[in-house]
Parts: structure tokens; sequence; C-alpha cells
């Protein structure tokens, strides 16, 4: 068995509906959309790495073999002639066309982002065979990049309110959601698409995941950190021996390194071990020291441990009058870290005359798996069908749930005037620029974006 194996990477019951479609039915035209949310706009990405991981890849009579004996024994029908068809007479490509926005793009709710159509009326019932693998492919990128592009608003706000620069601000939410992904897989696409907006991250695979999807060179930067395991091994007697041992090795000019410091007691290693025993080592390594609370109540902790900083290591008063740390010693704060918590540290921060230059934050579970399809309402919905040589709208609007009503006809997305984004149907589009591109033709990739180009795209 492979999972490899894109005749089966779908919901088992997409294999019936090729008998549920009228007689005559030649093509089928689908869209992807974001039917409301915790945000107003989304980012589009991914569609790109799917295509490249998925659909390049052609389908094969032994393929066919195994998607048969499965859903057969499943209790599904199987359409075997179609699937030959495509074996046969598309070299085992599927016979679809999909356009879509840049990716990168960010478009706000309730306007198509991509639309997808079959390119061979034999296979009319292919568009929607689809739907499963393509939804699942956008919509957690995107959710993930949305997020990670809405706190980087938020963290620039303050930034513009409380600091004299902007300039670190794609350093300040770093990625630390490896452990906390579902899957490989998942932890690769949602860390790429977090370095989308930022350029500080620890999962690996994200970094990967742009370099073969998107021709990214380096799109992510680390740093040498401490766990509490490197802090702990040496006892706690041996607690300033670790954190003295760390700046030998990891100390040096325009070098930084991060420390976690609540294995015991964070206000004692503030106090007594950073700010006492190992102050001048802290003041002249030449590099800068990140200290990183692990635990307490984030708001708290982040404006107490910044304070208590300032007191022992001094601080300078910026020109829009908040407090700033010097350059060697900064605090990242790495636990209950979300889009929630995040503005509520910033603002306690300001509330103290404290500026947002002093903080990064890193983001795991929150940022890479407390996400899903629901948080911007994905979905994808047929919506033009043609029947016997002749096109018409399909839709659903549902009395008990007027909120999913669908899109009727083929699509198109257009910029007014006045820059906002439309939908609109695509006989009405005339001389107007269709924001919608084909990207994938039968098997081929049309536009190979890269990652700069999307991180422009996506840009705040």
């Amino acid at each position: 068995m492979s999972i490899q194996n894109l005749i089966l990477n779908v919901d088992s019951y997409k294999a019936s509906h090729y008998l549920q479609y009228p007689p005559g039915t030649e093509y089928v035209s689908s869209y992807i959309e974001c039917r409301g949310g915790e945000f107003e706009q989304t980012v589009f990405f991914g569609l790109q790495a799917f295509i490249k991981q998925y659909l390049q890849r052609a389908i094969t009579t032994s393929d066919i073999e195994e998607a048969e004996h499965l859903l057969h024994a499943h209790g599904l029908p199987f359409f075997r002639p179609g699937w030959e068809h495509i074996v046969q007479k598309h070299a085992g490509l599927l016979p679809l066309e999909i356009s879509a926005v840049e990716e990168g793009s960010v478009i706000p709710l309730h306007n198509i982002t991509a639309q997808i159509v079959n390119t061979c009326p034999a296979c009319f019932w292919l568009t929607s065979y689809v739907e499963t693998a393509l939804v699942r492919a956008i919509w957690y990128p995107s959710t993930v990049a949305t997020q990670s592009r809405e706190i980087k608003k938020t963290i620039a706000h303050f930034l513009r309110e409380t600091a004299d620069s902007t300039k670190n601000l794609p350093f300040q939410l770093h990625d630390f959601g490896a452990r906390g992904a579902s899957s490989l897989e998942s932890a690769m696409l949602g860390g790429m698409a977090h370095l989308v907006n930022f350029q500080g991250t620890d999962t690996i695979s994200g970094i990967l995941g742009a370099k073969k999807f998107y021709n990214a060179d380096m799109p992510g930067l680390s740093i040498p950190a401490a766990e509490h395991s490197t802090i702990t091994a040496w006892g706690r007697d041996g607690e300033a021996s670790a954190y003295q041992n760390i700046l030998h090795h990891f100390s040096g000019k325009n070098k930084t390194v991060a420390v976690v410091s609540d294995s015991y007691d964070l206000w004692h290693a503030v106090e007594n071990i950073w700010g006492g025993q190992l102050k001048n080592s802290v003041k002249s390594n030449g590099g800068t020291l990140v200290i990183r609370p692990d635990s307490g109540n984030p708001v708290q902790i982040v404006v107490e441990c910044v304070e208590r900083l300032m007191r022992i290591f001094g601080a300078h008063t910026n020109s829009k009058g908040y407090r700033v740390l010097p350059n060697y010693i900064r605090v990242i704060q790495g636990d209950s870290v979300s889009r929630i918590t995040i503005p509520q540290i910033l603002q306690a921060m300001k509330e103290h005359r404290q500026s947002a230059e002093n903080i990064a934050f890193g983001m795991g579970g929150e940022l890479l798996q407390k996400v899903d399809r629901d948080l911007m309402s994905f979905a994808m919905k047929a919506s033009g069908i043609r029947i016997n040589g002749s096109w018409r709208d399909i839709y659903k609007d549902p009395r008990t749930g007027p909120e999913k009503k669908s899109k009727r006809g083929r699509l198109a997305l257009i910029q007014l005037e006045n820059g906002e984004l439309k939908t609109i149907r695509l006989e009405e589009l005339d001389q107007q620029k269709n924001l919608l591109r084909p990207v994938f033709r039968n098997g081929r990739l049309l536009i190979d974006t890269n990652f700069d180009e999307v991180r422009k795209n996506a840009a705040v």
C-alpha cells in the first residue's frame, strides 16, 4: 500500500460521485474561498508545494489496481475506466487546470483565491474528486501564514509606538512549533508558511520546504540556545557554572545566545547569577545574551523580568520615551505565547514604559498546530457545469445556513480603481485583468514562484 497514491488521497464518498452527475456532463468548474473567520484577510500560500509534491507524479496501472482493491473492500464503487482513460490518454497526468492568485497575495474574505476545472470532458468527475487533497493543501499553510502575518502586524504596531526602529521585526516571532505539529509534513508546511512573514525559526523542515518548493536560498535563521537538560545536568548548585559554560562557548562579537533561566528560580537567576556572579561576563561578552523565562503568567513574568534586568544592567530612553535594555541583553518569551497573549504582553510593557524592542517571542503549538479549517472557513465549491455544450450555474443556498451560500458560475478576481478586490463572473471580465492566473495544466506547473516573491506579496 502507498500513501502516495493520489487516487486514495480522497474522502471515501468521492469514489461514488462519478455516478451522480447529470447525463451529458462535460466540465465542472469549482473555486476556493474563505467564507469567514477570525481575520479579515487571508494569505494565499501552499498551492505550488502541493503541485510539485503530488500533481506532477503520473498515475500508474499499479495505483489503479491498488485503489480498486481497497475501495471495493471499503464498500465503495470504483471508476476504473475513468482512471484508465487518464493513464492511456493523458500519460497518467491529471487533466485539470488550476488558476490562482499569486502566492503570498493578501485576499479579503469572501473572494475567490483559486479555480479548478477539468480539461477533458471524459473526466468531468475529476474536478471535485481532488477537493479533499487540494483544500487541505491550501487551508493549512494559508492559515498559518495568515496568523503569522497578523501577529507581525501587531508587533509592528507596538514597535512603531515604542521603538526607534522596526529593523528587528523579522526576528521577533520565532517558530518553536516543530515538536508540537501533527506530522513532519505539517511542520514543513507550517514552518514554511511562517517564514513567509518572519526569518526566525527552529523548524528546519520549514526551511527545507521553502528551498524545495519555492527555490529559497536560506529563508530562516536561528541561534544557539539552552534547554532545561543542559542546565539541570549541572545540578542545582551548578546552575551558575552551566551559564558560565554557555557564555564561554557562545560569546563573541555579533553572536547571540538564548538561555532558559527558570529551571529552579527565575528571579534568583536574574538577580544573583546573571546580575551578580556573571554580570561582568554578560556586559563584556561582545554579543547578546537573551534570557528566556519559561513558566508563570507570561504578561507578568515578561514585564517583571525586563524591569529587573533594567534595574541591574541599566536602560536608555529612546526618542519615543520608552526604555531600552543595553544591546548585550534581551528577553525571549517562549511559553504560553499566542496571538492572544502577544498583544497583552506588549500592551503591559508599553504601560510600564518598556519598548517592544526588548522582547522577542517563541511560538510553538499555537503557531503550527492550534489552527483548523474553520478558523478561516476554507471551502471548495462547484459553481459551474457544462452539460451537452451549455454552461450553467450551480450553487448551494441552504435555508438553515445562509452563511454557506456559495458563488455561481465561472469566476474571476479583479482589482477596482480604489484598490479593493472583487470576485465577478468570468463573462463580466471584459478588458479587466483577471488576478487568477493559470498555474497548473495537465500535469505541468505553468508558473514557478520563488520565495522572495511570496514574501514580497505578503509584506506588511
